[in-house]
């Protein structure tokens, strides 16, 4: 089972921040997962950096719709999802 999304924030660019309740944290770039139709808008920087924490979902959502399963954002930050020491790295 996936931890939850307990804390995410805009840091530049395509950048986000985020910390899961297992004390998983770091950032990731989203830039080459903004595509299809509901995506597309966010390729405006202005728009990409209204990203916020659903408080009842616990995953990143946008006002124009679009939002990211917390499993996806997990594994993008633990791609080997073997241990904690993988995250140590991407702060």
């Amino acid at each position: 089972m996936t931890p939850q999304l307990i804390e995410a924030r805009y840091i530049q660019n395509y950048r986000v921040w985020l910390r899961f309740s297992d004390g998983t944290e770091g950032e990731i770039d989203l830039k080459n997962e903004l595509w299809g139709e509901v995506f597309e808008p966010l390729k405006d920087l202005i728009k990409f950096s209204q990203v916020q924490l659903h408080p009842e979902l616990k995953t990143l959502t946008w006002p124009s719709g679009a939002d990211l399963a917390p499993e996806f954002l997990y594994k993008k930050l633990r791609p080997s999802d073997t241990s904690h020491e993988a995250t140590a790295n991407m702060k």
